[in-house]
C-alpha cells in the first residue's frame, strides 16, 4: 500500500516508537496521527498484537489521505515460551509472564536499531521507557524526542526527588515529607512513592536510565495542555531545563472528527449492552451518577472489590463501576454477582465487567464525577468531561497525579490510598476501607460548597482542553511549532551534507 504520499522526499519524516502498555500506547498512537494530520510522513513502529489494537483506525487515516503507515517487527513470543499474542503488559496477569514480556520488550531493541538504519527518518519520537533510543538517534544524527504519557507535575516530582532525596532520612516510611523546589507545598510519605525510588532495587538501574535518556534528548512531548499546569511546564523548562511541547488532550484533538460522526452513529451501532446502559443512565438525573474504573491494569484484592461494593452502596448514589473479569475468581465470584442483582432491583448501581464505552459515559449529562486510579489518560477524559474526582492511586507516578488533582488544581477529593504497589501485586495490607469510600463519595456527589466549587473548577478546565486543541489554541501552536523546527532541522542538515 505505497502511495504517492511516502515518496515527497522534501517531506518530514518521523518515526513513533510506543510502548506496549495501554496508557502509554493510546496518547502516543493518538499524537502520531495529529503529526500526519498535519501533513508529516509518519511510521509507528509495533508488534503484530500491539498494532492490531490500533492498525483500523491507522487504516482510515491513510484512505483519508494521509501519509502514516505501521511497521511491524516480530515479538519473540516462541523464544520466551510465551502464548502467541501475548505482547503486552496488560497481558502479564502473573510476575512470572510480566518478566518474561518485558524482557521480549528489550530483546526487540536490535531489529528496531536495524528499522531506524533502513528506515533513515528525519526525527524519531520514542516513549520514556527506551532509554536506549537516545543514543540510536544520535548514531543516526537526527533529534529523538523523548514521549513522557504523564503529567510535567509528575516528571518534575520524579527529578526534584531523584536529585535531593528528601525522604532517606525519615523516622518512617509514614513520615511526610515536602517535595524540594516545588512552587506548591506537597507533601508526601515515602510509602506513596514507587519501590525502586524509595530506596535502590533492581528496577532503579531500569528507571534511572529512563530519566537520564530526557536530558540528552532533543526534547519532551506531554500529553497536557498550558492551562492545565503552566505552574510545572515552567518550572520543567527553567529549572530543569528541558525543551518540552505541550501538545494534549491528544485523545480529544485526534478523533475530534470521528467523534462527531460517531456520536451519530453511536445509538444505532450500540450493542444491546451498551444501549441497556444508556437507557439506564437517561432515567437518572443529571450530574447524580459516579463512574468508577481503575484502568486497564490495576488487579485489586477480593478484600478491596468487597469494600468498594460496600462503599458504593452505603454513600446511597448512584453509580456504574467497571470490574476486570481477573478480579473475577471462582471462588469469590458469587459475592459480585449477588452485589450486581441486588443492585439491578434497587436501580441504585451498574456493574459493567471488563470493557466500557468511557466517552459515551463520561459526557453523559447524568455522570456526575468519577473514582479514578490517577493515570493520566483517564484524568485527562475526565476533565474533557468537565467532571471532579475522587483520587485513588495505586502505582506508578499516580500519587503525584493525585497532589495535582488535590492540592493545586483542587478538583479531587482523596479516598485515602497510602501504599505505592506494583500494579501487578495484590495488596491485602493496603485495603482502603468502606468508611472511607463512603466519605469521598458524599463530599464530591453531595451538594455541599465544596463540592459545588469543584465542578466549577473542573468544568473551566474542560473548557480551556477543548480551546488548547483549536485552531489558535496553545496545544495547536506548540505542535505546529515543534513540526516546522523539525522541518528547519532537516533542511539545514540537508544543507551541511551538500557543503560536505
Amino acid at each position: 500500500m505505497e502511495s504517492q504520499q511516502s515518496h515527497n522526499h522534501n517531506q518530514l519524516h518521523v518515526i513513533f516508537l510506543p510502548f506496549p502498555s495501554p496508557g502509554h500506547m493510546i496518547p502516543m498512537i493518538d499524537t502520531a496521527r495529529l503529526f500526519a494530520k498535519h501533513r508529516v510522513n509518519v511510521t509507528i513502529i509495533a508488534t503484530h498484537a500491539n498494532a492490531s489494537t490500533f492498525q483500523k483506525t491507522i487504516d482510515n487515516d491513510f484512505n483519508s489521505g494521509y501519509s502514516i503507515k505501521t511497521k511491524l517487527i516480530r515479538f519473540p513470543s516462541a523464544q520466551l515460551g510465551l502464548p502467541d499474542g501475548v505482547e503486552n503488559l496488560k497481558d502479564g496477569t502473573n510476575s512470572e509472564i510480566l518478566g518474561k514480556i518485558s524482557h521480549g520488550i528489550s530483546m526487540l531493541q536490535d531489529p528496531i536499531e536495524g528499522l531506524f538504519q533502513d528506515l533513515q527518518p528525519d526525527c524519531v519520537v520514542t516513549d520514556m521507557m527506551y532509554a536506549w533510543t537516545a543514543e540510536a538517534a544520535a548514531k543516526l544524527g537526527v533529534p529523538r524526542i523523548h514521549y513522557y504519557s504523564s503529567s510535567y507535575f509528575s516528571n518534575c516530582a520524579y527529578h526534584f526527588i531523584m536529585k535531593y532525596r528528601p525522604h532517606d532520612n525519615l523516622v518512617s516510611d509514614t513520615h511526610k515529607f515536602t517535595i524540594p523546589g516545588f512552587p506548591h507545598t506537597i507533601q508526601m510519605t515515602p510509602l506513596q512513592l514507587p519501590d525502586w525510588l524509595r530506596e535502590k532495587n533492581p528496577a532503579t538501574a531500569y528507571f534511572e536510565p529512563m530519566f537520564k535518556s530526557e536530558e540528552i534528548s532533543y526534547g519532551t512531548l506531554y500529553n497536557s495542555f498550558h492551562e492545565l499546569e503552566s505552574d510545572y511546564e515552567k518550572l520543567s523548562k527553567t529549572t530543569i531545563g528541558i525543551k518540552s511541547w505541550s501538545v494534549g488532550p491528544v485523545s480529544a484533538w485526534a478523533n475530534k472528527d470521528d467523534e462527531k460522526k460517531a456520536n451519530r452513529g453511536q445509538i444505532e451501532e450500540l450493542g444491546k449492552e451498551s444501549a441497556e446502559l444508556l437507557n439506564w443512565l437517561n432515567s437518572k438525573q443529571n450530574e447524580s451518577v459516579l463512574y468508577v474504573s481503575f484502568g486497564s491494569l490495576a488487579m485489586l484484592a477480593h478484600a478491596q472489590l468487597v469494600e468498594i461494593a460496600h462503599g458504593l452502596e452505603n454513600s446511597g448514589h448512584n453509580f456504574i463501576w467497571v470490574v476486570r473479569k481477573n478480579n473475577r475468581d471462582e471462588g469469590e465470584n458469587s459475592f459480585l454477582q449477588d452485589f450486581e442483582k441486588r443492585m439491578k432491583e434497587s436501580n441504585k448501581g451498574y456493574i459493567i465487567w471488563n470493557w466500557a464505552p468511557q466517552l459515551l459515559i463520561l459526557d453523559h449529562p447524568a455522570t456526575g464525577g468519577i473514582v479514578t486510579h490517577c493515570g493520566w489518560n483517564s484524568i485527562l477524559e475526565s476533565l474533557n468531561s468537565g467532571l471532579p474526582m475522587i483520587t485513588w492511586p495505586m502505582f506508578a507516578e499516580q500519587f503525584y497525579n493525585e497532589k495535582l488533582l488535590v492540592d493545586v488544581l483542587k478538583i479531587g477529593v482523596p479516598v485515602g490510598a497510602k501504599e505505592n504497589k506494583s500494579w501487578n501485586s495484590i495488596s491485602v495490607e493496603a485495603v482502603v476501607k468502606r468508611e472511607e469510600i463512603v466519605k469521598a463519595v458524599k463530599i464530591l456527589m453531595g451538594s455541599g460548597q465544596e463540592s459545588k466549587e469543584m465542578r466549577i473548577r473542573a468544568k473551566k478546565l474542560g473548557d480551556a482542553a477543548k480551546r488548547s486543541i483549536e485552531e489558535g489554541g496553545d496545544s495547536y501552536n506548540n505542535l505546529i511549532q515543534l513540526i516546522d523546527e523539525l522541518k528547519s532541522l532537516k533542511k539545514s542538515k540537508a544543507l551541511g551534507e551538500k557543503a560536505d
